[in-house]
């Protein structure tokens, strides 16, 4: 909500450029927020379990813990394949968007609120593990096209089993010990995801 607000110009506009540098504002000070915390009161071998959590891992997760993740990606999944059209229409723009009906400001908020409290939930279970997001749904874009009712659900069987095998080798290249999947799945995203926005500068 933060980064919304800080990013929505004076006429309610939204621009790329703007929600990028207000979300790396919000970022920037939500870490140190988290690195004060830390620092406060972390003790003894706690330090070690914070860190595994900040790079990401699946190590620590529980079954409750996974079963509501399960539920929430289930219901949010299933609102977000209903905004499949709603979403092809943000592709061309607002401008675009609003000709065809689209209520651009309330929905961007409900669509963006509704995302970001499902990461919340999934990052609370399993860390924050980069790169899936980023590298996953443009790399199906190029295979599937750019229309939603496609893009999402392939994306998001691509994105589990992206996520499934870089938990596999992070579990099984150091073993007896496990790498957070975090770690990995930055090796293998940062520079698949270089070369898709070089692709897409020259397209």
């Amino acid at each position: 909500m933060l980064t919304l607000a800080l990013a929505t110009g004076r006429g309610g506009g939204l621009s790329p450029v703007r929600t990028v540098l207000a979300g790396v504002a919000v970022a920037q000070a939500g870490s140190a927020v988290v690195s004060f915390v830390i620092f406060w009161s972390s003790t003894g071998d706690s330090y070690r379990e914070i860190l595994t959590w900040l790079m990401g891992s699946l190590g620590g997760a529980t079954w409750p813990e996974a079963l509501t993740a399960l539920g929430a990606t289930a219901v949010v999944g299933t609102y977000l394949a209903g905004q499949a059209r709603t979403l092809d229409a943000f592709t061309f723009g607002d401008v675009s968007a609003a000709s065809l009906g689209v209520a651009v400001t309330r929905t961007r908020w409900v669509l963006l609120g509704t995302t970001a409290l499902l990461t919340g939930l999934l990052v609370s279970v399993a860390g924050a593990i980069g790169f899936v997001g980023l590298v996953v749904p443009h790399a199906v874009r190029l295979l599937v096209g750019e229309r939603h009712h496609r893009l999402l659900p392939v994306a998001a069987l691509a994105g589990a089993t992206f996520l499934l095998l870089t938990d596999t080798a992070s579990r099984s290249l150091f073993e007896p010990r496990e790498l957070p999947v975090g770690i990995l799945t930055a090796v293998v995203g940062a520079p698949v995801f270089a070369v898709l926005l070089r692709r897409r500068a020259t397209s």
